[in-house]
């Protein structure tokens, strides 16, 4: 474990204030140990509100799953991310990006970029159902992140993006590479995610993994599903 997973995951976790338009409790903070400390972003599973449509688990394992996908893949893409407990109770602990207040997300989101690339790719692989504009974040060093990916993983096709400029496009090696290591991670059995997801959702994220790598494209919008997440910033 780095330094700043372990401070993410361990430290002391102190709340200093909410983003108010979050439609679920989403609590700004600072994990702390000894000199160490880091700003974060810290959601409660008892502030979420009910979802019809995801009945089962709850949205801070669906976070961290997201994160574990990422990592493991080798996308890069979420900010570190743990489950654990807080003032609040158990919840999800993502750190918190300082963004380039100068960034165009609209631009970026709608670009040919390496990253943004990556970040279709991934949210095809975790079912993301509210990939918006404003779920892109860009940093000072100019990294691309995504975030909020609480409705993720359903066993049910809902992929909902702003990101189609890439369907239809090939899968390149690199990117088959990538997806085959990550299938046989999955089938050998038992891993991290049997923690965070349940049976239906692990099945259907190793389905669309081998979907990806039997058709080696991008997917093209469903017609039987908004392929929009409303509204799309």
């Amino acid at each position: 474990m780095n330094e700043s997973l372990e401070l993410i995951s361990v430290g002391t976790l102190e709340v200093i204030g909410r983003l108010v338009d979050a439609s679920n409790a989403t609590l700004y903070g600072e994990v702390s140990s000894g000199a160490e400390s880091m700003k974060v972003i810290y959601k409660p599973i008892a502030g979420e509100r009910p979802l019809w449509d995801f009945q089962d688990g709850n949205l801070a394992s669906r976070e961290v799953a997201a994160y574990k996908v990422s990592e493991i893949v080798g996308f890069h893409l979420v900010p570190r991310t743990v489950l654990r407990d807080g003032p609040f109770g158990f919840g999800s602990v993502q750190e918190w990006i300082e963004q380039d207040e100068n960034a165009d997300v609209i631009a970026l989101g709608q670009s040919d970029s390496p990253g943004i690339r990556s970040l279709a790719l991934f949210d095809v692989l975790i079912n993301n159902t509210d990939r918006k504009f404003g779920h892109i974040l860009l940093d000072k060093e100019s990294r691309i992140f995504g975030c909020d990916h609480g409705v993720t993983f359903h066993s049910e096709p809902k992929l909902r993006t702003v990101l189609w400029q890439f369907a239809g496009l090939e899968l390149t090696s690199d990117e088959v590479n990538k997806l085959s290591a990550f299938e046989s991670y999955l089938v050998e059995g038992s891993h991290e995610f049997d923690e965070l997801l349940n049976h239906e959702e692990i099945a259907a994220l190793r389905k669309r993994c081998r979907k990806l790598l039997q058709e080696k494209l991008f997917p093209y919008p469903s017609e039987e599903w908004p392929a929009v997440p409303w509204p799309p910033v």
